[in-house]
């Protein structure tokens, strides 16, 4: 059987968004980071992070931020994945303790990929924080 790049981009994207949330949940972000391509490119909707950021270290540097923001880890409840050739989105809500405060959201993540790294990811939210 031959596998079409949806599919490989598929399996791709859902494995590391597996890896991805194991990063959320524990703060161990070296797997999802393997993943990425050495021109790693993410784009952030607020904050220090906010726009297009560039690289891996970079990214290091907002997922150490991220576990940083929410150091009890967030669980996430998965809602829905679209896939095409290029990209893999996941529609997902989470929730935890965020600078010891009650938060909840819902998320949307995209990833590109690249053969079998993630070249580009973005993410987009929209609740209020405590309800989702």
């Amino acid at each position: 059987m031959i596998q079409t790049s949806q599919q490989n981009t598929l399996e791709v994207g859902q494995k590391a968004f597996k890896k991805f949330t194991h990063g959320l949940k524990t703060g161990e972000w070296e797997p999802f980071l393997e993943m990425l391509t050495d021109d790693f490119t993410f784009w952030f909707p607020v904050g220090e992070f906010h726009g297009l950021n560039v690289g891996k270290e970079r990214a290091k540097e907002f997922f150490d931020y991220v576990s940083k923001a929410f150091n009890e880890g967030l669980t996430v409840t998965l809602d829905s994945i679209t896939s095409n050739e290029k990209t893999v989105i996941f529609e997902f809500r989470d929730e935890g303790p965020m600078r010891g405060q009650p938060y909840k959201n819902r998320v949307a993540v995209a990833f590109d990929v690249s053969d079998d790294k993630i070249c580009a990811y973005r993410e987009y939210f929209g609740s209020d924080g405590k309800s989702n």
